[in-house]
């Protein structure tokens, strides 16, 4: 695996298992500072690059026998440190504070009564400013040499600072829109204390990467699997600003594909400058997913797959010696497990590496960009508006928006409802309004009456949601007359299906896909 990213200025973020972990990296990323997230168990070597780390909340309390105790003491006193919740109280019990459970659960809106005037946390910060509380602990007793920094009508020590360092600790989290000034703080962290310049924009992202690819690939050959999305046309287009006419780029049918779909995208690709063919593997596909309703079994069916076919072309090139995934950071965080405070949502079939009997290295462009960051980085490169805003789609198609056995009969059912609700959300003008649309074909049958006969047929699900890079996200107000109309469309020219629901769960508790 070749790992790609030279930036200077970087925050370190520590996964305590948090909901919100994903969301402190986005509003340091926003701030055009690079971050990373890591397991609190799995601090990566080099850490002394990073210029100031986070520690996110935690489901765990730190009075649990098994709470995570990370060694921090390489990062206390070296580089500036800012524990949120958890974290917070982590610091404060293992430097000889007390921290004890709650009368009162401490879940929802308080307002900062108190601010240390000469905090340079808090710069900037109105006394009177609302913050989001959700801890069940509290800090009773701070650690020798430190101050309460502020305070809630409720919560006594809201914040607080080692007074010969530079360590803070939060209880309430400034990454939630909730917290009215919580930008205000994380700027102050990040850019006063941490002393990182903002120098993450898609413009920076775009040299470095680009040389950073120039100095690891050489003279060698790239094979680049596309899929027509976003993250593979940005990312084949870095490799050929990069390497020129040693990328070589395939576009697999897989056959679960959308309608008509593989010729489409082979056609877009034609005025990239892009040296791309197309590869039908729709039977061995198809033939791998023989029998298998799992759908963690059915991702890993799909990618052992997509490795065959892409070890059967690349001995077709000579002289091949990586292979390029459009893997972005969603896609590794919801892979990875923290091994109790958090688990793995699930395995991405472009996650994980090859096995040992090709002879490939992996290459990931973009795999340190959110999706909203891949979007700016294709404008950077002047990628067409139809290309950037196009919606994402699974890797593994709709092998995983159909519940239960994959054959081509409900491939061809599936590819049906999914071309007519995206025409329809084209034509209504709703389109770029949704993040991510799609049909899912449920495993259950109800009954219905068509004219004088009673069917007994397939239920389809629809499903549109509004995202910025996918780790959240909920369902798409959408127009009844227009689900109306789609229904009816669906029902009255798809043999198979008589009967259709929306889905209006967000994400969390639910995912955008079903499986």
């Amino acid at each position: 695996m070749v790992y790609l990213h030279s930036m200077e200025d970087a925050i370190l973020i520590l996964d305590f298992g948090s909901q919100y972990t994903q969301l402190i990296a986005r509003r340091v990323r926003e701030l055009n500072v690079y971050c990373e997230i890591y397991p609190f168990h799995s601090i990566p070597s080099g850490s002394e690059k990073f210029k100031g780390i986070i520690l996110s909340g935690s489901p765990f309390s730190t009075l649990d026998r098994d709470a995570p105790k990370p060694d921090l003491s390489n990062f206390i006193g070296t580089v500036p440190v800012l524990g949120v919740c958890y974290g917070a109280q982590y610091l404060a019990k293992i430097f000889g504070g007390k921290v004890a459970a709650s009368k009162h659960r401490e879940y929802g809106r308080a307002r900062i009564n108190s601010i240390n005037s000469e905090s340079g946390l808090l710069d900037g910060v109105p006394k009177g400013s609302s913050v989001w509380m959700s801890h069940g602990d509290t800090i009773t007793n701070l650690p020798k040499n430190c101050s309460i920094e502020s305070s809630t009508e409720d919560v006594e020590i809201a914040s607080f600072r080692f007074n010969d360092h530079y360590t803070y600790g939060i209880q309430y989290h400034p990454e939630v829109h909730h917290s009215e000034h919580g930008m205000e703080l994380l700027k102050n962290f990040v850019y006063k204390i941490s002393n990182c310049s903002p120098s993450w924009t898609p413009a920076a992202f775009v040299k470095t990467t680009v040389n950073d690819l120039k100095k690891v690939i050489n003279n060698d050959k790239v094979l680049l699997g596309l899929s027509g999305g976003v993250d593979s046309t940005v990312a084949a287009i870095l490799l050929s600003k990069a390497i020129g006419d040693n990328l070589y780029c395939i576009f697999v049918n897989n056959g679960l594909l959308r309608k008509n779909e593989f010729e489409m995208v082979l056609d877009q690709y034609k005025g990239l400058g892009l040296n791309v063919f197309g590869v039908d593997a729709s039977k061995r596909f198809l033939a791998a997913l023989n029998n298998i309703d799992d759908p963690e079994e059915k991702r890993k069916a799909i990618g052992k797959a997509f490795i065959e076919v892409f070890d059967q072309e690349s001995a077709r090139i000579k002289g091949v010696d990586f292979l390029a995934q459009g893997t972005i950071y969603p896609d590794v965080i919801e892979s990875v497990s923290v091994n109790g405070p958090s688990v793995m949502i699930k395995s991405h079939h472009n996650v994980g590496g090859l096995p040992d009997y090709m002879k490939l290295k992996i290459i990931e462009p973009l795999r340190s960009l959110f999706k909203d960051e891949v979007r700016r980085v294709g404008k950077e490169l002047g990628l067409a508006d139809i290309l950037l805003g196009r919606h994402p789609f699974p890797g593994p198609g709709l092998a995983i928006r159909i519940l239960g056995a994959v054959t081509k009969e409900r491939v061809n059912i599936l590819q049906e409802v999914d071309a007519i609700f995206i025409d329809s959300l084209r034509k209504a003008n709703l389109y770029d309004m949704v993040w991510q649309a799609g049909a899912i074909l449920l495993p259950i049958k109800s009954v219905g009456v068509m004219g004088d006969e009673r069917t007994y047929e397939q239920v389809v699900a629809l499903r549109a949601v509004e995202s910025t890079d996918g780790m959240t996200a909920d369902w798409v107000h959408l127009p009844f007359e227009f689900l109306s109309e789609v229904s009816n469309k669906i029902i009255n020219n798809v043999r198979g299906v008589n009967r259709v629901v929306y889905d209006i769960s967000s994400k969390p508790p639910a995912t955008i896909e079903w499986e």
